[in-house]
Formats: structure tokens, sequence, C-alpha cells
């Protein structure tokens, strides 16, 4: 995966939330309305898997043991994602530990300091039934 560094001025919108918190569908309502570009962690490993690439295959071991994929992982797929991508403007979700992933990616340059940083917190009500 190619770590070049990123000219474009993005804006990312970490979106944090437990299942069922309702991330997807505010996600597909903020890609609608604005134009942003949706990545989901759970999409983006998914599809590594389907490659047959190396990282698809290690991904595939470590689920198939019930571990978790180290977030550097996670950060190639969405530096690859992001550099393969026209637009400037994404979403991300489901990643756990976000803050590390964030320093990741500025670290290759993807974030660049003029890049936009939001954060979104779902928080599940339980009362309600979803």
């Amino acid at each position: 995966m190619n770590g070049k560094p990123s000219n474009k001025k993005m804006k990312v919108v970490f979106v944090l939330g437990g299942p069922g918190s309702g991330k997807g569908t505010q996600c597909a309502k903020i890609v609608e309305h604005f134009g942003f570009t949706h990545f989901s962690a759970g999409d983006l490993l998914r599809a590594e898997t389907k490659s047959g690439s190396e990282y698809g295959t290690m991904i595939q071991n470590l689920m198939k043991e019930g571990k978790l994929v180290d977030s550097s992982i996670i950060v190639r797929l969405i530096q690859k994602a992001m550099l393969e991508n026209e637009n400037d403007k994404f979403l991300i979700d489901g990643f756990l530990e976000m803050k590390r992933i964030v320093l990741h990616l500025r670290k290759l340059s993807i974030l660049n300091p003029s890049s936009y940083c939001f954060w979104i917190a779902l928080k599940l009500n339980w009362k309600s039934g979803f």
C-alpha cells in the first residue's frame, strides 16, 4: 500500500458508538446530504479478506482465532481507501482505538495539518429498545 503524503485538505469525521447505536444510519444520512465518502472498519476488513491479499489472509486468521486486528493494519486499509478516493470528505466508523488511528494517519501524512477532524459519538438508548 502506498505511503505517499496527501496534499488534499480533507474533512474527516470519526463516528463512534457501540453496535446498534445508529452509526450506519447516521453515516448514510451524512453521505446523502453532504457528499461524504463513508468507510466502515468492518467493511474494509471484510473486503480485504475477500481480496485474498497477504493482509486479507492475516486478518482472516486473526478473526478465526477470535483476536483483534492490530490498529496498524486498519490504518493501512483506511490509508489505501482514502488515497484511492477522489473525495476530500470522509466518514470513518467502527474503531475502538480512534485516537491511535488518528495519530497513525497523521504520522503517515494522510491527515495533514490543514485537514479538519471531527468526532460524532452516538449513545445507544437501551430504554427505548433502539
